[in-house]
């Protein structure tokens, strides 16, 4: 088996595994490096190599001979970002060429929801490590709305009537792989990756009513009932923050846009809600 040229992250979990599948369909070898071994996706042509973000040594041994990464952000937690510059400066030590990094839509130092500004450093850091880049800021993904719902049925939060153009998974991966494919043609290139219309989530819980087959509705909540709301859950207030100002990003319509990225890079539309719930049903 050839030497793979693209290393994948996060193939164990919903997005990166997504990507590795696809790339293995296509015969394209490749590395998935992974936290744990007997999780890793068993793929035609992929080999497994076993290192964290954090183990700069094993990094460099998983990184070897390989030009593009597929970066799949790391699990939220105070260390992010350590773990995303330790991996960045390592690929790029170890000549890696271009990095496919998994943003957030929008991202940038004043974004309301407070993981987006982690994500624009993560970028400030691979264009300081002089890597060539394609950053795909992803909007809230259409698989994740039915996890917003409480288990009484209601979608709280203080996003008053904002619209969000959240994004199937599915798609990123589509526009991932196409990428991935032919990293040069896409080399300094940030796509906003949207679904294809912008919903309220009144909208939304109307929607998952209709799919779901039980009442869903959304009560809209100021932020202190906001973080009341949330204390049940016993999270840090770092993670509380985030949640809260996910919701905050919504009302102040940073994440309404609707963007022609993902027809354009994937070559078909994106899926619509109705049609991502409807495969979970499959």
């Amino acid at each position: 088996m050839p030497t793979p040229s693209i290393a994948i992250t996060g193939s164990t979990g919903r997005l990166g595994g997504r990507v590795a599948r696809r790339l293995s369909e296509l015969g394209l070898p490749q590395r998935l490096i992974v936290r744990d071994a007997g999780r890793a996706p068993s793929l035609p042509g992929a080999e497994v190599h076993v290192a964290t973000y954090s183990d700069r040594a094993a990094l460099a041994r998983g990184l070897e001979g390989v030009r593009t990464l597929f970066f799949v952000s790391a699990s939220e937690s105070l260390e992010r970002l350590t773990q995303h510059f330790a991996l960045i400066d390592t690929a790029a030590a170890c000549g890696v060429r271009q990095v496919v990094y998994t943003s957030f839509f929008g991202a940038g130092t004043e974004s309301t929801f407070t993981l987006a500004r982690d994500h624009w450093a993560t970028e400030q850091r691979v264009r300081a490590a002089r890597l060539s880049f394609t950053f795909l800021r992803d909007n809230i993904y259409l698989d994740f709305l039915p996890a917003m719902v409480g288990e009484d049925g209601v979608i709280r939060g203080p996003a008053g009537k904002g619209r969000v153009s959240a994004v199937a998974q599915d798609d990123v991966a589509d526009v991932a792989v196409a990428v991935l494919q032919d990293p040069g043609a896409h080399a300094g290139t940030t796509y906003e990756l949207s679904g294809p219309v912008a919903l309220s989530l009144e909208e939304i819980a109307a929607a998952l009513t209709d799919l779901l087959g039980r009442e869903i509705r959304y009560q809209d909540e100021t932020v202190e009932e906001a973080y009341q709301s949330r204390e049940k859950f016993g999270a840090d207030g770092w993670r509380v923050e985030a949640w809260v100002s996910t919701y905050l990003a919504i009302r102040e319509s940073e994440l309404d846009r609707v963007t022609e990225d993902v027809a354009r890079v994937a070559g078909h539309p994106p899926r619509t809600l109705d049609e991502v719930l409807a495969q979970r049903k499959v």
